[in-house]
């Protein structure tokens, strides 16, 4: 549960013994005021708002194109979001019919923002008061470098509005990268073809970049806790501006590069795309077909066969989606419970950014030298290095995020600069080798005559 409440750097506790672990019973949980569940309401209903004013503005106007795209953009990201949180507070085994109502008109973020709330403010109202329901929560927490266990007493509102954070973490990614990416996308190509900037579409683009750029965020601080679940992780201001800049200048670059290369080959960068986006959707099934292993039957209670492969199947389209426009943090593993893979994997990202750098040099070169100057009265080398030198500065942000700011990094095995230096170690070994082969030829050859 992620900051449901504080822990302080130096507990002023005594250490209690269970089960042969030295486990320090931490203080009495404080919880916080939600902003991330105002934050992300606040984005849905700006983005749909914004979204069916342009949908209004596009009919006046006979634009019947653009207005399908936009509102099938809206309707199919608002339909995966009001899914995601039924699924997370699992609604169908309840008997909530004024929720199921609010989904169903498409306002389910705005009834659970109003529970959240005034669950926080009954919480608020008792605070101090003990709570007759509590559960113990054991986390791991590097204090001084070294690792304590740490156990507390979750009541059950805090736990409840814990929930209510989880699922808005959740749908926040489902509506950045099922939603607001092909809006932004979309919207730029629009704008790109017909060389104006009307207000209500520069609000939707504004709106759906803070969208992607917040669940790219969101991507990396969800890894973490999924990757090192038995500790507790708490990211400073400093790593959440660093991650911020990363993902900005990465989501930006990526998708003004798209634009440009399909405002370039029109239909003809169809299939380049579509081709690009199916390898990351059926990459993880590849890697589980090959793997030999069976689905797992566990990832949910009560869930039969069916609903297990219609969850892996969203999750791919979801893990597709992001690898799409950014680095996903974490990589797709369907043959485990927790559907990742808890390593490292410096090589994923690696090859994933080196994949991307091509792709994008070569998009950008395509829009050099084929773009018509119709398309922007710029010069297009100038465009074309500032978008190759955001995406590189992003990179290196990321590495700088790894090598020095990741809140768990003395838990590496191998740190970023350690990986680049067992390449370079094996590059200079093969020419090493590759060198001494032809002297020892020779020098064979001398003893023979």
């Amino acid at each position: 549960m992620d900051r449901v409440y504080e822990i302080p750097e130096e507990p002023n506790v005594v250490p209690v013994s269970s089960l042969g672990e030295d486990v320090i019973r931490g203080p009495n949980p404080r919880f916080t005021f939600p902003f991330s569940i105002l934050f992300s309401t606040f984005l849905y209903c700006g983005e749909a708002a914004s979204a069916l004013y342009m949908v209004r503005v596009y009919r006046k106007n006979n634009e019947t194109f653009w207005m399908t795209y936009t509102f099938s953009f809206f309707m199919f990201s608002s339909i995966m979001v009001q899914l995601t949180l039924i699924f997370v507070h699992r609604d169908l085994a309840k008997d909530r019919p004024l929720s199921l109502f609010m989904h169903l008109i498409l306002l389910g973020p705005v009834i659970r923002c109003l529970e959240a709330m005034i669950k926080y403010l009954t919480l608020w109202k008792k605070e101090g008061q003990e709570e007759p329901y509590v559960s113990l929560t054991r986390k791991k927490m590097l204090i001084d470098g070294q690792e304590v266990l740490i156990e507390w007493e979750v009541g059950h509102s805090i736990r409840t509005l814990a929930m209510h954070r989880n699922a808005y973490k959740r749908m926040s990614q489902i509506q950045a990268f099922l939603g607001s990416v092909p809006q932004l996308t979309y919207q730029l190509y629009v704008t790109l073809i017909s060389s104006e900037v009307p207000l209500g579409r520069a609000v939707l683009m504004v709106f759906s970049l803070i969208s992607v750029t917040y669940g790219a965020t969101l991507c990396n601080m969800l890894a973490i806790q999924i990757k090192y679940d038995d500790y507790k992780i708490r990211l400073g201001p400093l790593e959440v501006l660093c991650i911020t800049i990363w993902r900005t200048l990465e989501i930006t670059s990526r998708l003004v590069i798209l634009v440009l290369f399909s405002a370039t080959l029109k239909l003809k960068a169809v299939p380049f795309l579509v081709l690009n986006f199916l390898i990351i959707l059926f990459e993880p099934w590849v890697q589980f077909w090959r793997s030999g292993a069976q689905m797992p039957n566990n990832i949910e209670k009560n869930f039969s066969r069916v609903g297990t492969l219609v969850v892996l199947i969203s999750v791919t389209i979801l893990y597709a989606g992001i690898n799409f426009s950014c680095w996903s943090a974490m990589q797709l593993k369907l043959a485990d419970r927790d559907l990742v893979d808890k390593g490292q994997n410096w090589g994923h990202m690696g090859l994933h950014y080196s994949v991307r750098l091509v792709e994008n040099v070569i998009m950008v070169l395509v829009f050099k030298f084929l773009g018509a100057k119709v398309l922007l009265n710029y010069c297009h080398s100038l465009i074309a290095v500032q978008l190759i030198i955001a995406y590189v500065i992003s990179i290196g942000f990321m590495l700088l995020f790894f090598q020095y700011l990741h809140p768990l990094r003395s838990l590496f095995t191998h740190n970023v600069v350690d990986y680049l230096h067992c390449i370079c170690c094996r590059r200079h070994l093969q020419e090493r080798a590759e060198n001494s082969e032809p002297s020892g030829e020779a020098e064979t050859r001398q003893s023979i005559v």
